[in-house]
This record gives structure tokens, C-alpha cells and sequence, in this order.
């Protein structure tokens, strides 16, 4: 009797693993609870000598000031970075878990102490702000302080603040945490599986080639929800009625304001993005209606929309991925390739998928003083590739951006997006490139579309789910479990039409987003920031290889500036009305090539046509 095949194990992923001892200087635990404490001493020193020096000081000692703080916060920066990533990875141990919390109230109660030098920072009257700010001593924190002065409007006594600060460790950090616990928790029944598997492994078969499997993804996936989803809708609503309470003690004028102004994005160009986008759902549809014919179907199911339109099962090694994207990185500027490889050399990147781990993928910044790291679930499918090239985009991009200092290195959602887009649009141009015929551009260009509308459409859509619970928990109280299926439901059939076959079973999939909870409000930030790499992509296409010099500037000047200036330095109007548009106008010509190379593949015929397997990087 033959026994099935073994599936070969991929030694370069099993080695993926980060190194986080460099930011503890090699002590583990024990080396981030004494940043803690030598921050701690570090925040009394400054409490005792600065409390009421802003009022007289000079530049000279503003700069001395801020210098004091960043030497606070990088300690504090570094053990929390250790605390935090050592989770992400193992969320279910207990030990890591107490960590990440007590780390969490040491740091509450640091920023509690040093909360009076931002709130007397904000008294200054503006003329003398300006004249400190003038100076070039303190050109490293500048845009920092400019930004805490759009906060007065919005700020308490400090007695207000403190409390504030200190509730939160128990209060929505502590639900926060009890959500990611949850759901990493979340295993999934699939049928051919010896054991329960993570979440994140059953969400992967959705662009299973196959649609028997991914059918029988999505109902485990349902299934898998079911146990703790009123848990979690619990959770849900103490956040949405949190926030509440928070936006109206700070006299935010909708639950999206403090958002926008920790984007410095102004609350009219993004409800113009998100019209713009609303506008455009037909794109989204019109995508979906051809993939539907790709695949022989009248309608797509829910579970149908990340289905690769080829008929492949390929898998791509870790090692093979790497040297894919450090190609494409290394081809576009020898420095960008440079930097990227970093993170594999020193170990920054954790891969390999495990139960218990964290699900997606992220970068975290750290502090300018550590090296970034990237959290991957490599789960060897071609759209991990691009995932991979994703996260790198944002890893050069803090990388760079490191000399700028801890108070101006990293970007305002809107614009963190746009080193990772590039990314990935790199290595699918060169895919394209390479394509040998329709039927492989058609895979490629399928996979580009079904990643834009992800990003793009679909996260306008989840903001629009998020307007929806955050407005009825105001004006209505607590939703039900049946009242969160609604608005998904309804909000997610806004952008769909006709064009995807509504589904109860997916009435619950809103409840693993981390987002909503971790970030209320992030989502339409993924669609400014592909809409703003697809611009400076064009850029790069009109400008050639004189583009990449301002490209690699633009990354370098990490958040020292607001993000229409960022935008400049790149030849970007962020400004101008029409600038959504012509976005959305890429994924339009995207879309129209598909078109064309899907009447082309099928030699004319308007639908299933013949396919043959084409390997593809990226199904989603």
C-alpha cells in the first residue's frame, strides 16, 4: 500500500525566525524590564526638572529637553518591541502575555509622568512656539511639535489626561488584548487535515484553485467562528462605546476625527477618497463579473473572489521568494536591494505560520536605535510572494528613515502605505515583464486586480462597516451579533452589486478583523496609500530611472513632514481634486489589459476559456 505523500518540509522557512535579543542588548525578559525601569528613572529625572521650564525656556533647552525624551522612549520603545513581537509569535503563553501587560502598565504610568510636558508645550502662545521652532537646534523634533499643537483643541487638564492614560491599561488595551487572544486562538476543521488548523491557514484556501476546497474553507471558517463570536461582539461594543466616550470628552466631532488627525489627513479629502472610491465600485463589480466567466461561473460565490483564474496549485519556496523579491528590489536601486536584504541577514523576519501566532503579516517600526521587523505567515502561495515584498516596502522604508530620529521616522498612516505598494508593484511589473504569452499576463494581471480591489475597494467598504457600528452604538446602543451581520452584510453588498452572490455564512467574517479593534478607522488609510503608490508608480513610468533618487528622499524623510510636502518630493499633488481619480484610473487601465488578454487567452470566446496551468505570484 502507497501512503500519501509527504509534504517536503521547506528548511529556509523553518529558519525564518527573528532574533529579538538585540533589542534587550541580549537579556531576554529580563533585559526589557530593566529599559523599563532605567526609563522609569529616566521620566522621574525629567518630571523634577522640567515641570514649568517651558514657559522661559530657549531653544537650546527645548532641544535638550526632547533629547531627554527620546532617550525615555527609546528604552521604552525597545523593551515594549521585545514584549510585543515575542507575543505576536506565541500569543497563547501565559508568561509572554503577563510581559507584554506589565509592560503595558509601566509604560502607562512613564507616559502619565511626562504628559504635563506636552500639555505646557501646547500653552505656549504661537508666536513664541514659532520662534523656537525657527531654530535649527531643534530641526530634528520640529514637525513633531508642530503636530502636538493641532491636539489643543482636543486636550484635558492634565489630572484628565493622567486618568485617562492609566484607564486605558485595563480598559481598551486590556479588551484588545483579550480579542487578539481569541482569535489567534481560532482553529479551523478543514477535511483533509489530520488536526485543527490555525485561522489563517483556512482563510489561505480561499485561493485554492480548486472550488470544492475553498467552499469547504469558508463554511470551517464559519464554523470556526461561531464558538466565541458574542465574545467578540461583546468586545466590539465596549470599544465602539469606548471611543464614544473618549471622542466626546475631547470634543471630536465624529468617530473618524481623531483618525484624520493622526493621519494630518483633513476630513474632507478623505471623505473625498472614500466618495471617489464609492464612485468607482463598478470597477470592483466589472473585475468580478469577468472573473466570473474566467472561471466558468455565472456568479462569483463569496469565497470565489480571491480564486486564482488559472489552474494551478503552485507553490514557491521561501528561499525562491527571497531571491524574487531582492531581485526586483536590487533592479529598481542597488540601495533599496541593499537594504532589504538586511532583514533576512540579521534575522528580522519571522515566517513560518504556527498555531498560536498572530495572522497576517505586519513590519514594526521599533525605534530608530533597533533594525525594523517583519511578521510574515508564509504559507508558500504565490500571493505570499507579494505579501513578502509588501512588508519589505514598509521595512526599507522605517529603515531609511531611521537617521531622521525617534520623533520623525515614522509616517502618518495615509503615507505608510506607499513604500509597500511600490513593492509590490515592482516585482509584478517585472512578472509582467516576463509573462510569455496572454494567458500569463491574464494570471498576473488577475492577481494586481484582485489585490487593488482588496485594498482599495474592499477597505473602503470595511469603512464603511466601521461608519456603520460606530454611528448605531451612538445614536442606538449595543449591537447584537445579528446587528454587526447586518451592517457587514449590507455594507460589503454596497461595493459587490450584483456581481457576487450574497451569503448569510459570511455574516460573521467581520469578526476577525484586527483592525476595527487595534485601530479603529485604520482601513481607508490602505486606500489612500495604494492610490498614492499607483501615482508615484506613474511617476516612476513618465521619469525613468531620474526617478529614483527623489523616491529614496521621499523614504529617508520618514515623517518629518506633513504628507502633501512628502508628496512633492516625488512630483505628487495630494492637494488637488482630481488626484483620487486618477488613481483609480490605473486600476481601470489594469483592468481594461485583463480584458484584453482574456478575449485574447480564449481566442476570441466570451467565456471558460480553455485553461492550462500558469504559475502565478500573487492570487490575492
Amino acid at each position: 500500500m502507497t501512503g500519501a505523500a509527504v509534504k517536503p518540509r521547506d528548511e529556509a522557512l523553518d529558519a525564518a525566525r527573528w532574533d529579538l535579543q538585540p533589542l534587550v542588548g541580549g537579556e531576554g525578559p529580563d533585559g526589557a524590564l530593566r529599559l523599563v525601569e532605567e526609563a522609569k528613572a529616566l521620566a522621574e529625572e525629567f518630571a523634577t526638572s522640567r515641570r514649568g521650564s517651558l514657559a522661559d525656556a530657549d531653544a537650546s533647552s527645548l532641544a535638550s529637553a526632547m533629547r531627554e525624551l527620546e532617550e525615555i522612549y527609546d528604552r521604552l520603545g525597545r523593551a515594549g518591541s521585545y514584549a510585543s513581537l515575542a507575543y505576536a509569535v506565541q500569543t497563547q503563553d501565559p508568561e509572554r502575555g503577563a510581559l507584554l501587560q506589565k509592560l503595558s502598565e509601566a509604560g502607562a504610568e512613564i507616559e502619565t509622568s511626562l504628559l504635563f510636558f506636552d500639555l505646557e508645550w501646547n500653552a505656549l502662545p504661537d508666536e513664541r512656539v514659532d520662534d523656537l521652532l525657527a531654530s535649527e537646534e531643534v530641526l530634528f523634533c520640529a514637525h513633531h511639535l508642530r503636530t502636538l499643537r493641532r491636539y489643543r483643541p482636543h486636550q484635558l487638564s492634565e489630572p484628565e489626561e493622567r486618568v485617562l492614560t492609566e484607564a486605558d491599561v485595563t480598559g481598551r488595551s486590556a479588551f484588545a488584548r483579550l480579542f487578539t487572544e481569541q482569535t489567534s486562538a481560532v482553529t479551523a476543521d478543514l477535511p483533509d487535515a489530520d488536526e485543527p488548523v490555525p485561522l489563517e491557514e483556512a482563510l489561505s484556501r480561499l485561493q485554492d484553485p480548486d472550488r470544492e476546497r475553498r467552499a469547504e474553507a469558508a463554511k470551517s471558517v464559519t464554523e470556526a467562528l461561531q464558538p466565541g463570536l458574542r465574545t467578540r461582539a461583546f468586545i466590539f461594543n465596549t470599544l465602539l462605546a469606548d471611543k464614544s466616550t473618549q471622542d466626546r470628552l475631547r470634543a471630536y466631532p465624529h468617530w473618524l476625527a481623531s483618525r484624520n488627525l493622526s493621519n494630518e489627513a483633513g476630513d474632507e479629502s478623505v471623505q473625498a477618497l472614500i466618495e471617489a472610491v464609492v464612485g468607482h465600485y463598478e470597477l470592483a463589480r466589472r473585475w468580478y463579473r469577468l472573473k466570473a466567466k474566467l472561471l466558468g461561473l455565472d456568479r462569483l460565490a463569496f469565497y470565489d473572489r480571491m480564486a486564482p483564474v488559472a489552474a494551478t496549485d503552485r507553490r514557491i519556496g521561501y528561499a525562491d521568494a527571497r531571491e524574487l523579491v531582492l531581485d526586483c528590489y536590487r533592479g529598481f536601486s542597488d540601495e533599496l536591494g541593499g537594504v532589504a536584504s538586511e532583514f533576512f541577514e540579521g534575522s528580522y523576519i519571522d515566517a513560518p505560520p504556527q498555531a498560536g501566532k498572530r495572522g497576517g503579516a505586519f513590519c514594526a517600526y521599533a525605534v530608530p536605535s533597533a533594525h525594523p521587523y517583519v511578521m510574515l505567515n508564509y504559507t508558500s502561495r504565490p500571493g505570499d510572494v507579494l505579501t513578502m515584498a509588501h512588508e519589505l516596502g514598509h521595512g526599507v522604508h522605517a529603515a531609511l528613515a531611521r537617521p531622521k530620529g525617534l520623533f520623525e521616522f515614522s509616517t502618518p498612516l495615509t503615507v505608510a502605505e506607499t513604500a509597500s505598494i511600490f513593492g509590490e508593484t515592482i516585482v509584478l511589473e517585472r512578472l509582467l515583464e516576463q509573462a510569455p504569452d496572454a494567458a500569463a499576463r491574464l494570471s498576473l494581471l488577475a492577481e494586481s486586480l484582485d489585490g487593488a480591489v482588496a485594498a482599495i475597494f474592499r477597505q473602503v467598504a470595511m469603512n464603511r462597516f466601521e461608519h456603520r457600528i460606530h454611528t448605531e452604538r451612538r445614536g442606538s446602543g449595543e449591537l447584537s451579533v445579528d446587528g454587526f451581520a447586518a451592517a457587514w452584510l449590507e455594507t460589503q453588498s454596497d461595493m459587490l452589486g450584483d456581481s457576487v452572490e450574497p451569503s448569510d455564512d459570511y455574516g460573521s467574517w467581520w469578526s476577525y478583523v484586527p483592525h476595527f479593534v487595534d485601530s479603529p478607522g485604520y482601513v481607508y488609510a490602505y486606500a489612500y496609500g495604494n492610490l498614492l503608490a499607483l501615482s508615484v508608480y506613474r511617476r516612476f513610468e513618465e521619469t525613468g530611472d531620474g526617478f529614483v533618487d527623489s523616491y529614496l528622499e521621499l523614504l529617508r524623510a520618514g515623517g518629518s513632514m506633513p504628507p502633501e510636502q512628502l508628496g512633492q518630493i516625488v512630483g505628487v499633488d495630494l492637494t488637488d481634486p482630481g488626484f483620487w481619480s486618477a488613481g483609480l484610473d490605473l486600476v481601470a487601465r489594469r483592468l481594461e489589459a485583463a480584458e484584453r488578454a482574456a478575449e485574447e487567452a480564449s481566442g476570441g470566446r466570451s467565456r471558460g476559456f480553455a485553461q492550462r496551468p500558469i504559475d502565478s505570484p500573487h492570487p490575492g
